[in-house]
């Protein structure tokens, strides 16, 4: 609609998500979303370097810029750097590692809810062995981790002061940047 041609980056956005479900090989229709993952330890971002994945990105850092495809029935999700192109996986010794090719088990997570306004993401493959990150930004093996440890919490982030680029993907974010950014939001004109 006229909506989006008055929007640039909302276009651009609509056709991005557009382009990955049009995947032949995709049967389940998938939910794109771009954005950065807030570690408590480090506070700095998860990035992807390629094999080696770390949480010491900066804000807007473009390693630290993440596409999260969704799977329609809900929680669960694969993990892209846009820069690396690789997905974040969790092998069978519980080490996390960046992988180009993001279709097996081991690199879908599932989404946790925590009341604190943090997510934890656990292995949909390796029950209970989350994706965590120590002091220093290194992983931390899965076997090692519990849901209660701040190694696994993150918070999704916007890269600096960027509003939601669309409405209905929501994202948590700390409730003061979401107020600016609602308060800088146009208001589209619905019919």
């Amino acid at each position: 609609g006229p909506y989006f041609e008055s929007q640039q980056t909302s276009a651009d956005f609509r056709f991005y998500i557009e382009n990955h479900t049009r995947n032949p090989d995709d049967l389940s229709r998938k939910q794109v979303r771009i954005y950065q993952l807030y570690s408590r330890t480090t506070g700095k971002h998860v990035q992807i370097l390629g094999k080696k994945v770390n949480a010491n990105g900066d804000d807007g850092g473009k390693y630290a810029l993440l596409v999260v495809e969704t799977e329609t029935f809900g929680s669960h999700i694969r993990i892209k750097g846009k820069e690396s192109e690789h997905y974040i996986c969790m092998n069978e010794k519980g080490k996390i590692v960046g992988r180009p090719d993001g279709r097996k088990q081991e690199c879908v997570f599932v989404e946790e809810f925590l009341e604190n306004n943090y997510t934890a993401l656990v292995s949909a493959k390796y029950k209970g062995w989350y994706l965590g990150f120590n002091r220093k930004g290194r992983p931390k093996k899965g076997s090692r981790t519990t849901q209660r440890q701040q190694e696994v919490h993150f918070m999704k982030r916007q890269p600096k002061g960027r509003p939601d680029p669309l409405e209905e993907f929501r994202f948590t974010t700390v409730t003061k940047r979401t107020r600016r950014a609602r308060r800088l939001k146009p208001n589209p004109k619905r019919n």
